[in-house]
């Protein structure tokens, strides 16, 4: 069984910066991982997702403003979000997909007051 312990969310100013961490159980580098988030009445939607023999996936909406990278020697991947605004507001869910199973986090909560 996959656990993912998520790290990093809090309460930040429109143009602020954060960044969020994930860290998974074992050694699960060769894996899909990366974060969706869901804003309140809104569905869930893929922010970023990284491979390590793709290219990184971003949302448009912050293409320019998040970065994904891992750290596969400690099975962490991290979301560094810069110039954040209000409709950034979301909690943060971070995931791993293992052949054609998700794993999920339990979320961590990121709040952009303008």
């Amino acid at each position: 069984q996959v656990q993912l312990e998520e790290s990093g969310g809090g309460g930040v100013q429109a143009g602020d910066s954060l960044r969020l961490s994930c860290t998974a159980s074992g050694s699960l580098s060769r894996y899909h991982m990366g974060w969706y988030r869901q804003a309140p009445g809104k569905q869930r939607e893929l922010v970023a997702s990284s491979h390590r023999f793709i290219r990184p996936n971003y949302a448009d909406s912050v293409k320019g403003r998040f970065t994904i990278y891992r750290d596969n020697a400690n099975d962490t991947v991290y979301l560094q979000m810069s110039s954040l605004k209000s409709e950034d507001t979301a909690v943060y869910y971070c995931f791993l997909r293992q052949f054609t199973t998700t794993y999920w986090g339990e979320g961590t909560l990121v709040t952009v007051s303008s």
